[in-house]
């Protein structure tokens, strides 16, 4: 499974001691991109359980919530110029 994933940071994002989570005393990054609190994981992931492995998915405004749809092909603007 794959997820395309805009994100619209321009730079790192430091973490520190304040980042860390009071309950479970760590820092959840989220990998899934899907995440509201996003660089830090919400459990939102939960939503992509069930994606096949193989095919590729956009989740509709980035929403775990939302639509999910399957990418057939990503086509890059410089790509699409040369044929």
């Amino acid at each position: 499974m794959a997820r395309e994933v805009t994100h619209d940071a321009t730079g790192p994002l430091k973490l520190d001691e304040s980042d860390l989570d009071d309950e479970k005393g760590n820092i959840a990054v989220c990998l899934c991109g899907l995440s509201e609190n996003y660089p830090f994981c919400d459990g939102s992931h939960q939503a992509t359980e069930d994606e096949e492995s193989g095919v590729r998915y956009k989740y509709e405004d980035d929403d775990p919530e939302g639509e999910r749809r399957e990418i057939e092909d990503i086509v890059f603007a410089d790509e699409s110029e040369k044929s």
